[in-house]
């Protein structure tokens, strides 16, 4: 057996254990395991690639192994879960980068490409370029730091999109029919500024409200780069794993989009946020407020509760806070479940990585579909840090922007303890009329303190 073929079928058992992977990571039972396995395939695809005879300068690559390896232990340990969507949102970039170095590099080493090859080099440098701005764009508008989290629409926006859109595909042409003219680096140098400004024009018109879905596609768009550079360096491993890691973000992005009741072209088109949109329905009732002891009362009075986590959760870092609570109400022979919408904080799966983190086991954890037609028996629903995701103008107000949104039904429990800092409004920047109901309770404050409290009433009552 060759070397190439001894390569080859390595490459085929890694590309299983990324399958493999990715099935295992469906369930949070198995998903350490699914890692560990698709960290073992991508450690032997490693090691295999070092074998080629290509690759002739080693110290170059473990040179960047450890450099990337250090910065990506930094990134981890100090990031916050507040941060871990930003830090998504630059990691997507990076890979967009990195299949824009190949495009680059394999251009300069092999300029006379045919036809197909020209074409593979001008898709890697689109999306890879698209990626990269795209990227940096969302984890500015997450940070809001140089970007506001809403959305920046001008007059004639889609116009100056389709123009740029337009500009990339009339040079790719140019460049794929000669990658050898000398007016080709020129070519590939305007398309790939072209695809910079193009991946800012797609992100800087969406919402906050949004993020969690530009997340998912932009994740796409990292494995379609990864997976077009496969075909540029002949790489059967990078176009399987591209591929797959490309499908699941689309995938995962039509699915967000469903519990949002919207359509990617509108997430895109839309801007969704911009506090452009009125409701047609005037909030009536007033804010009644309650003190954490209070508040005890009702908890310890309940047989069952709900606890619908959202960002502010996240904020305040409560997630330790919310476990202890849990265990007190527990203890007092209370049933207690958290209640999870699809699109819950700033990335999919947001809340759930939040909760495990705190040790809460995933069997308490519900589906908003599940949790929904068992709403009325609820005793207590406590919402922490959540807001648009409970908003029932989303089934009552067709002239607001959420009208049409899936929704977890708080506003039917018996009683309802939001838990806010104060009134502001949500990512989508609509009025929330469930803080005005008669069954409303409103415990305003930090929410890790406030958590805190209630703990401390139940340890204190018993």
């Amino acid at each position: 057996m060759g070397l190439e073929s001894l390569l080859n079928i390595v490459y085929i058992l890694s590309a299983i254990t990324f399958i493999l992977g990715f099935k295992l990571m469906s369930s949070p039972v198995s998903a350490r395991r699914g890692n560990i396995i698709s960290a073992i395939g991508m450690g032997a695809a490693i090691i295999a690639t070092f074998l080629f005879p290509e690759v002739v300068r080693y110290q170059y690559i473990v040179i960047g192994m450890i450099s990337g390896s250090a910065i990506g232990l930094l990134f981890a340990y100090r990031t916050p879960m507040t941060g871990m969507p930003q830090m998504v949102g630059l990691l997507n970039g990076f890979g967009g980068t990195a299949s824009l170095l190949v495009a680059w590099a394999e251009f300069m080493a092999h300029p006379h490409q045919t036809y197909f090859g020209g074409a593979i080099l001008w898709l890697t440098a689109i999306i890879g370029a698209v990626t990269f701005s795209g990227s940096m764009v969302a984890w500015a508008k997450l940070e809001e730091k140089f970007i506001s989290g809403k959305p920046i629409m001008y007059t004639g926006q889609r116009y100056v999109t389709m123009a740029v859109l337009l500009g990339i595909a009339g040079l790719g042409a140019l460049f794929a029919m000669n990658t050898a003219a000398p007016e080709a680096t020129p070519y590939l140098g305007v398309i790939t500024a072209l695809a910079l400004i193009l991946g800012i024009l797609l992100v800087i018109p969406i919402g906050g409200a949004d993020m969690p879905v530009v997340i998912c596609l932009l994740n796409s768009y990292s494995g379609m780069a990864a997976c077009a550079s496969g075909f540029i360096v002949q790489n059967n491993l990078l176009i399987v794993a591209g591929a797959i890691v490309g499908a699941s973000g689309i995938i995962l992005t039509l699915i967000m989009c469903k519990a949002m009741n919207r359509s990617v072209a509108n997430v895109f088109l839309g801007g969704f946020g911009s506090g452009v949109q009125a409701s047609g329905m005037e909030v009536v009732g007033e804010i009644k407020p309650v003190k954490a002891d209070e508040a005890y009362l009702m908890l310890e009075a309940a047989n069952s509760v709900v606890i619908v986590p959202g960002y502010g959760l996240a904020v305040s870092q409560a997630q330790h806070a919310v476990r202890e609570l849990m265990e007190a109400m527990e203890k007092n022979g209370t049933e207690v479940r958290f209640a999870i919408h699809p699109v819950a904080g700033r990335m999919p799966g947001h809340m759930n990585v939040l909760l495990a983190e705190a040790n809460i086991s995933y069997d308490a954890m519900v589906e908003m579909d599940a949790v929904n037609p068992t709403m009325e028996t609820v005793d207590v629903c406590m919402i922490i840090g959540a807001n648009d995701v409970v908003n029932p103008a989303a089934q009552e107000d067709k002239a607001s922007p959420l009208w049409g949104m899936p929704i977890i039904e708080s506003h039917r429990a018996r009683t309802v303890i939001v838990m806010k800092r104060s009134m502001g409004k949500g990512f989508a920047g609509v009025e929330n009329p469930l803080f005005f109901r008669n069954n409303t309770r409103m415990l305003f404050g930090d929410a890790k303190a406030s958590l805190q409290a209630l703990v401390n009433e139940f340890k204190g009552g018993a």
